[in-house]
């Protein structure tokens, strides 16, 4: 390839309806008069309705006046290609916590219960315990550095193909595709256990965080909102239950407690489908 989009005999055949470009044939070797060239061409072009052969010549003249250091057409396709795709991520992200943000969250859910995929899918709803008193204690900027500590812990371990959303305020959703209940309430476990393992005190001396997480999982055609829904009500249950808790549903509709919280005696025992008692509304900070 040369170094122009086209030769200037391809200018000359291009544009030969609106007459030639260069005098007696010859090519230049000036930048700035082979510039002119594909202006020229570019002119000629455009007015016979050619627009994107005008757009690659008026490129190729801008690229000659930069001194020759421009990229080809294929390059800066490239280049629009990676900033839309980069865009298009950043939509999808918490500005906060570079987690993925509520609206990703929702098309994912759709698309992987919409009834076609064939995959089932384990949701999570994680909320931090106490964070209100982070916030009352050391203020909202190091409230933010909590909640970013928070989701890298989260994330750390998640299995391949599940990722994190902020679902709101001090309140994030894992979603676990492909995972059935019992492997979905381990993962979930074991995020609990890094929280509660890890060394807040980088922080602050005095910092100790734990999260409670309420755990549903869905066939497809299942349905968003009542995954949602039962996700929601079993981390109302795990707070109940005295906070630091994984909770989840067993195959006869009892709720129970994953792990070390196992044993505890009190575990709100509720209906499925029913929302939370005395409340519609997600969890509030405590």
């Amino acid at each position: 390839m040369t170094d122009t989009v086209w030769t200037v005999r391809d200018v000359e055949r291009a544009a030969r309806s609106a007459g030639p470009v260069v005098a007696g044939g010859v090519e230049p070797t000036d930048p700035a008069a082979r510039a002119a060239l594909h202006t020229a061409a570019a002119e000629r072009l455009a007015e016979n309705q050619r627009f994107e052969q005008a757009y690659l010549h008026l490129r190729e003249a801008v690229r000659l006046l930069n001194g020759g250091a421009g990229t080809t057409v294929e390059d800066e396709l490239d280049r629009l290609r990676r900033e839309h795709a980069e865009a298009r991520e950043q939509s999808r992200r918490d500005s906060l916590t570079e987690s993925y943000n509520r609206r990703y969250l929702d098309e994912r859910l759709a698309d992987l219960l919409d009834g076609t995929s064939g995959r089932r899918v384990c949701l999570a709803l994680a909320d931090i315990d106490h964070f209100k008193q982070v916030n009352d204690t050391h203020g909202h900027p190091f409230g933010d550095r909590v909640l970013q500590r928070m989701v890298h812990e989260l994330e750390r371990g998640l299995p391949r193909g599940a990722f994190c959303a902020r679902y709101g305020g001090e309140e994030f959703a894992l979603v676990l595709p492909d995972l059935g209940a019992d492997d979905g309430v381990a993962a979930c476990e074991a995020a609990r256990e890094r929280v509660a393992a890890h060394d807040w005190t980088a922080l602050h001396p005095d910092l100790r965080m734990t999260i409670s997480i309420g755990v549903a999982d869905a066939a497809p055609g299942d349905g968003v909102e009542p995954l949602v829904a039962e996700a929601d009500l079993l981390l109302y249950a795990a707070k109940q239950a005295g906070r630091n808790a994984v909770a989840h549903r067993a195959g006869d509709g009892r709720v129970l407690l994953a792990g070390a919280a196992s044993g505890r005696r009190s575990i709100p025992q509720l209906g499925a489908g029913r929302g939370r008692p005395g409340a519609a509304a997600p969890v509030s900070a405590e």
